[in-house]
C-alpha cells in the first residue's frame, strides 16, 4: 500500500488529495489548491475586448486559437469549465509576462461571523473568480479556461476520497484538522452537521459554542470518522443540471449524463448506454488491463532479484580473476611489475563500471516498479467502488495509463544491460622482450552455448512471396550472443535450410512461392557452439501475386507513372521492361490494358529471365518467352524464332492477358479475355518475370491479383 500512496497526493501541496477535482486532462487536483492557482489573463488581450474596441489584425491570434480550442472540447463533453458572475474582492499579483496570479484563499472569518464561518470553511475554494480566469494543470501542464460555472464545472472525483478514507483508515493515521492552512494539527472534533475535523484552535475561531452553531453536534475525531463512513454516499449530480442525477452514459464524450442534458443538452445527438451496463464493462477492462500489468511487474520482481544476485556474483567473480591475474603476473620477471598494475587497474575499472551499470539498472528498475505498484493498488482499490458514475469519470484514463506502463515494461526493459562475466583472460606465452605488447584477450571458451532464440509473432509477417521474421534471445539470458542461423523449408514440407546467417534479429526473404506455406526455425551461436532451435513458425504467402514495373532493372528509356504501374517509352525503338516478381512454382495470371496505340507498333508482352537483353523486342533472344502483336494479327516468339501467326489484334483500350502455369510448365495468352492462339510455349523451368517490350507510341498499364480467366478451363486444349 506504500507505493500506492503517491497516487493519493495532491501534485501542488503534496498531502492527500482533499475534496479532489477532475480536471478534462484527467488528473486531479484538491479543490483549494485549484483555486489557488488560478491565474487570469490581461483583460487587454482578450478576444471580448479587442472587438470592443475595434483595434486592428487578426481575428484569429493565437488566445483566439488557444480559447476556442479549449471552448471545443468542453462542447464536445472533454470536461466543462467555470467561471463566476461577479469580480474578486482581493487583488491579484501580475508576473512579467502579463498574467495575474490570484493569491491563496483569505484566511477564515474571525469568531464574530461566527453563523457563517463553517460553510464559508467548506466552500472556500469556491469564491467567485474573475473572467477569463485560466487553471494550468501542474502534471501534463494544459491550460483551462474556465466559464460561467468556474471551478463548480470540474466533477468531484469520490471514487478518489474512498480510496484516500479507506487507506488513511489502513494506516490508523490521526485525523488532521481540515482548516489548517499549512501545516494540519490533529482534528480535536468532528462537527457532525458541517462535516468537518477541527483542531482546537481553528474550533475555538471558526465554530464557536454560541449562535446557530450551539447546536451543531461535536463528536470525537474517531467517531466522527465512523459517522462520516456510515452516512449515506452521495449521488452523483450532472455538472451542467445539477438537480438531475446521472441517468446514462455518453459514448461520444465518455462521461456519465442526465435525462436533461439527453433531451435538450449538448449530448442529445450523442450515442448513450445504460450507465449501469458502461460501468461494469469498464470495471472489466481495467481488470483485464491489470492482469497484463500484475505479470510484468511479477517479472520485474524476479528481474530485480536477478540483478542483485549479479551484484554477488560480479563481486565473487571479480575477486576470483584478481587473484588470477596476480599469480600470474608474480611468476614473470621483475619487468612485468609494472604492466601487472596496469592490468589490474583495468579489471578494477571493469569491475567498478558492471556494478555502477547494474546498480543504477536496479535503481531505475526498482522506482518504476514502485510506480507500477501503486497504480495497481490503486486501480483495485478503484475498482472496489460502487460508484458507477464517479468510476466512469477515471476509469478511461486508468486503462491508458495501466497500458502505457505495461508498454513501457517491454522492449529490452527486463534485459541485463551487463553480464556478470569477465570476458578476459591472460595469455603469459608471450617472450620477455614482447612484455609491451602483454594486455588481455577476450576469450571465453568456458562460456556457455546461448539459449533457444524466441521468434516474436507480433512482428512476423508475409508480403506477397517475401517473408519477415523477427527474433530476440529469452529476457534473463546474459550469455554472450554472435549470431544467428535462419532456416527455412521448400514450402512443400521438405528440408530446411539456411537463408541467413549474421547479428541481426530481424530478415526479410524475398523469392518465395506464391500460395506455399513454409515453416521457419531460428538458432544462436557464440565460441563454444550452437543453441537448441526456437520454435517452428509456419508461414503462408499470398494466394495471388501483387507486383508493378521493377525501375532498377528497366532499360533507362522506359518512362514509368501510377505507382510503376504505368509504363511507355521515349525511344522509337523497343525496349523492355519487367516485373518486380519472379515466379517459379504456382499458377499466375496478370492482364495489361492499352492506354495509347499510335501508328501501330507490335508491343510484345510475355515472360523473361532477369537478364534478358533490354534493348531489343521482348523475344529476341534465348531468355524470353512472348507474344508480340499489331491491330490485325499476333505471333509467339523465342529466341527470335515466330511461330503460330494468329489473326486478332490490339487497339487502344484492349486488354492483353498473360497466364503462366508453372505446375504445368505453359504459358498462355488471351486478348480481350479471348484466348489468342493454341498453348504459346510449353516445358517451361526456373525463374520467370513478368515482361513487356514496347516504343513511344504505345503505354500500358500492368492489372494483378486477378483470377484465372475462364477460357483457361474451358478450352479443352489447356486439360
Amino acid at each position: 500500500m506504500d507505493e500506492m500512496e503517491e497516487e493519493l497526493k495532491c501534485p501542488v501541496c503534496g498531502s492527500f488529495f482533499r475534496e479532489p477535482l477532475i480536471l478534462p486532462c484527467s488528473h486531479n487536483l484538491c479543490q483549494a489548491c485549484a483555486r489557488n492557482i488560478l491565474v487570469q489573463t490581461p483583460e487587454a488581450e482578450s478576444p471580448r475586448s479587442r472587438r470592443a474596441s475595434g483595434s486592428a489584425g487578426s481575428d484569429y491570434d493565437y488566445l483566439d486559437l488557444d480559447k476556442m480550442s479549449l471552448y471545443s472540447e468542453a462542447d464536445s463533453g472533454y470536461g466543462s469549465y467555470g467561471g463566476f458572475a461577479s469580480a474578486p474582492t482581493t487583488p491579484c499579483q501580475k508576473s512579467p509576462n502579463g498574467v495575474r496570479v490570484f493569491p491563496p484563499a483569505a484566511p477564515p472569518p474571525p469568531a464574530s461571523a461566527a453563523s457563517s464561518s463553517a460553510a464559508a470553511a467548506s466552500s472556500a475554494c469556491l469564491a467567485p473568480v474573475p473572467r477569463n480566469a485560466c487553471l494550468t494543470c501542474p502534471l501534463c501542464h494544459r491550460s483551462l479556461i474556465l466559464d460561467e460555472r468556474g471551478l463548480r464545472g470540474f466533477a468531484k472525483n469520490r471514487v478518489l476520497e474512498g480510496v484516500i478514507e479507506r487507506y488513511q483508515q489502513s494506516k490508523a493515521a490521526a485525523l488532521r484538522c481540515q482548516l489548517c492552512e499549512k501545516a494540519p494539527k490533529e482534528a480535536a472534533v468532528m462537527c457532525e452537521q458541517c462535516d468537518v475535523f477541527y483542531c482546537e484552535p481553528c474550533r475555538l475561531r471558526c465554530h464557536p459554542p454560541r449562535g446557530p452553531l450551539a447546536k451543531h453536534r461535536l463528536l470525537p475525531p474517531a467517531q466522527g470518522r465512523v459517522s462520516r463512513r456510515l452516512s449515506p454516499r452521495k449521488v452523483a449530480t450532472c455538472t451542467d443540471h445539477e438537480l438531475e442525477n446521472h441517468s446514462m452514459y455518453c459514448v461520444q464524450c465518455k462521461s456519465p449524463v442526465c435525462y436533461q442534458c439527453l433531451e435538450e443538452g449538448k449530448h442529445a445527438s450523442h450515442e448513450v448506454k445504460a450507465l449501469g451496463a458502461m460501468w461494469k464493462l469498464h470495471k472489466s477492462q481495467l481488470s483485464q488491463a491489470l492482469n497484463g500489468l500484475s505479470d510484468r511487474a511479477k517479472e520485474a520482481k524476479e528481474f530485480l532479484v536477478q540483478l542483485r544476485n549479479m551484484v554477488q556474483q560480479i563481486q565473487e567473480n571479480s575477486v576470483e580473476f584478481e587473484a588470477c591475474l596476480v599469480a600470474q603476473c608474480d611468476a614473470l620477471i621483475d619487468a612485468l611489475n609494472r604492466r601487472k598494475a596496469q592490468l589490474l587497474s583495468r579489471v578494477n575499472k571493469e569491475h567498478e563500471h558492471k556494478l555502477k551499470v547494474v546498480r543504477d539498472q536496479i535503481s531505475h528498475c526498482t522506482v518504476k516498479l514502485r510506480q507500477t505498484t501503486g497504480l495497481m493498488e490503486y486501480c483495485l482499490e478503484v475498482i472496489k467502488e460502487n460508484d458507477p458514475s464517479g468510476f466512469l469519470q477515471i476509469s478511461d484514463a486508468l486503462i491508458r495509463r495501466v497500458h502505457l506502463t505495461e508498454d513501457q515494461w517491454g522492449k529490452g526493459t527486463l534485459s541485463p544491460r551487463m553480464t556478470t562475466d569477465f570476458d578476459l583472460n591472460l595469455d603469459n606465452a608471450p617472450l620477455l622482450q614482447s612484455i609491451h605488447q602483454l594486455d588481455f584477450v577476450q576469450m571465453k571458451a568456458s562460456s556457455p552455448v546461448p539459449a533457444a532464440p524466441i521468434l516474436q509473432l507480433e512482428e512476423c509477417c508475409t508480403h506477397n512471396n517475401s517473408a519477415t521474421l523477427s527474433w530476440k534471445q529469452p529476457p534473463l539470458s546474459t550469455v554472450q550472443v554472435d549470431g544467428y542461423i535462419l532456416e527455412l523449408d521448400d514450402g512443400n514440407g521438405g528440408q530446411f535450410r539456411e537463408v541467413y546467417v549474421g547479428k541481426e534479429t530481424m530478415c526479410t526473404v524475398d523469392g518465395l512461392h506464391f500460395n506455399s506455406t513454409y515453416s521457419a526455425r531460428v538458432k544462436a551461436f557464440n565460441k563454444t557452439g550452437v543453441s537448441p532451435y526456437s520454435k517452428t513458425l509456419v508461414l503462408q504467402t499470398s494466394e495471388v501475386a501483387w507486383f508493378s514495373f521493377d525501375p532498377s532493372t528497366a532499360h533507362s528509356d522506359i518512362i514509368f507513372s501510377n505507382d510503376n504501374l504505368t509504363v511507355t517509352c521515349n525511344s522509337y525503338d523497343d525496349r523492355v521492361v519487367l516485373g518486380k516478381t519472379g515466379f517459379s512454382k504456382g499458377l499466375h495470371y496478370w492482364e495489361l490494358s492499352i492506354d495509347r496505340y499510335d501508328n501501330h507498333p507490335d508491343p510484345a508482352f510475355g515472360v523473361a529471365r532477369v537478364d534478358v537483353l533490354k534493348d531489343v523486342m521482348l523475344g529476341k533472344d534465348e531468355k524470353a518467352w512472348a507474344m508480340y502483336v499489331d491491330n490485325n494479327r499476333s505471333w509467339f516468339m523465342h529466341n527470335n524464332s515466330h511461330t503460330n501467326r494468329t489473326e486478332g489484334g490490339i487497339t487502344k483500350g484492349a486488354t492483353v492477358g498473360v497466364l503462366l502455369d508453372l505446375t504445368r510448365r505453359t504459358l498462355t495468352f488471351s486478348i480481350n479475355e479471348d484466348q489468342q492462339g493454341p498453348v504459346a510455349f510449353e516445358n517451361l523451368e526456373g525463374i520467370f518475370f513478368p515482361a513487356v517490350s514496347l516504343n513511344r507510341n504505345v503505354q500500358v498499364t500492368l492489372h494483378t491479383g486477378l483470377p484465372v480467366p475462364d477460357f483457361y478451363h474451358a478450352r479443352g486444349t489447356m486439360q
